[in-house]
């Protein structure tokens, strides 16, 4: 047993795997076969060589002693875990005897592993303080200037998303569906140069809506009003209340960075999922701290095609230290620091229906308006399937809601199907306008926390 204390399942490390491909790939390097020189240090540090299809075989290691999984191989895979990381960790939850014998590590993965540890004592020292050196060269007033530029630069995008909005509503939205994607790319851009990543994400959205189906002039129509919203709130910033002038400031696309005191709790990792665009893949990772009842939500990004450097299995348990951020309604926390090792089990959150789950969503709509779904846990609830596809039916039948587009594509219905037989389950997920995306379940027979994604 390592200094985790607590050996993962099987399904908490396949959990990890970016894709299903991996998942499958890694499943199959999980014997001993391909192994050799394998073995942990007891203070959760894994490591081994794998045979490939070449001559010299890969070599692996993984560090667990953080509140996040972290890996190297000398594989070419971008992917992160890879799927000789899979393997060697699903070695190790079997106890395999390959690799959890405590030896010395090899000197390649002591190198990583020392390479690591001091990184992250540079970094704790620099935290510690305050990042002194930096905060003395850097100029406030340069600062200060910086940010009125790109203020200014945001209005200025702003003021012409107003217009090309007008533009749109008074020549008809059946126009918006002639025009086709090029005219909404090239307006995103504009949003690019005008340093509006936010305000260009949303065009974005709008061009993919003509032509998306029956229904789609209203749709387009609610997302139109959302960005005028969404405008006129920039531009009119200063009027608002602080927390909601946060917001504003986010959804247009400038960071977002702690505020407030640290919360500490013993955080369960209800769920990680992973939303991937053309540029950035962005891990959102939900916890929920087990003395304050408190939902937070943590997010790490991959740029350039690279997986997210975060990776919490869910089921674990972090006693360690979130730093809020500000904002209406909003729940992002980053993950601050870890006292002790991570553990097993724990008790997830009691749930309610699907009309209190609409009810919890329609109040943080209230603090913001542009939120896309807010984290809900149903109890007691039975996946039933539709002439238009799956929904999640509280037991009574007297509510229910559907599962999100994306959720009805996977094998999260079917997963759901299975553990339920027919019986009432508990199910954590993301409750918005497109509907329910569940994202882990589990029941009184069988409290573990199951992964659906």
């Amino acid at each position: 047993m390592n200094q985790l204390g607590v050996r993962w399942t099987a399904d908490q490390v396949l959990a990890l795997a970016p894709d299903a491909a991996s998942r499958k790939a890694g499943s199959r390097l999980g014997s001993a076969g391909p192994w050799s020189d394998a073995g942990s240090d007891g203070a959760g540090t894994l490591w081994g060589l794998c045979k490939g299809s070449g001559s010299t075989p890969y070599r692996t290691a993984v560090d667990l002693a953080g509140a996040a999984v972290a890996s190297r191989c000398s594989c070419p895979s971008r992917k992160f875990p890879c799927k000789h990381a899979l393997g060697l960790l699903l070695l190790w939850a079997a106890d395999d005897p390959v690799v959890v014998r405590e030896a010395e590590p090899s000197d390649w993965a002591a190198q990583w592993l020392l390479g690591r540890r001091e990184r992250a004592g540079k970094q704790e020292a620099g935290a510690a303080q305050g990042d002194a050196p930096a905060a003395k060269a850097a100029d406030p007033e340069a600062a200060r200037r910086r940010a009125g530029r790109r203020a200014a630069r945001i209005g200025a995008g702003a003021a012409e998303l107003e217009q090309r909005l007008a533009d749109l509503l008074h020549g008809g939205l059946a126009a918006a569906e002639r025009s086709g994607y090029g005219l909404w790319e090239e307006t995103a851009a504009r949003m690019v140069d005008a340093q509006a990543p936010g305000l260009a994400a949303r065009v974005r959205e709008l061009g993919s809506i003509p032509g998306s189906g029956p229904g789609w002039p209203v749709r387009l129509l609610e997302e139109c009003a959302l960005l005028h919203l969404l405008d006129g709130a920039w531009l009119g910033r200063d009027r608002l209340p602080a927390p909601l002038a946060t917001t504003v400031r986010t959804r247009v696309g400038l960071p977002s960075s702690p505020e407030g005191p640290a919360v500490r709790d013993r955080w369960l990792v209800l769920a990680q999922h992973d939303q991937a665009d053309s540029k950035v893949t962005t891990r959102r990772i939900w916890l929920y701290g087990q003395e304050s009842g408190r939902t937070a939500l943590v997010l790490s990004f991959g740029a350039a095609g690279r997986a997210p450097e975060i990776t919490l299995p869910t089921g674990l348990v972090l006693d360690a230290e979130l730093l809020p951020h500000g904002g209406a309604g909003q729940l992002r926390a980053t993950l601050g620091e870890q006292f002790g090792p991570p553990a097993l089990p724990a008790t997830p959150p009691a749930g309610g229906t699907t009309t209190q789950a609409l009810q919890a969503y329609s109040r943080a709509l209230c603090e913001d308006p542009w939120l896309e779904s807010w984290p809900v846990t149903l109890s007691s609830a039975i996946p039933v399937p539709t002439g238009e596809g799956w929904q999640l039916a509280d037991e009574d039948g007297a509510s229910a809601l559907p599962l999100t587009r994306s959720a009805q594509g996977r094998s999260a219905p079917w997963k759901l199907a299975s553990l339920s037989g027919g019986a009432p389950l508990s199910v954590f997920g993301e409750c918005g306008h497109r509907g329910f995306l569940p994202l882990a379940a589990w029941s009184a027979a069988s409290p573990a926390l199951v992964a659906l994604t």
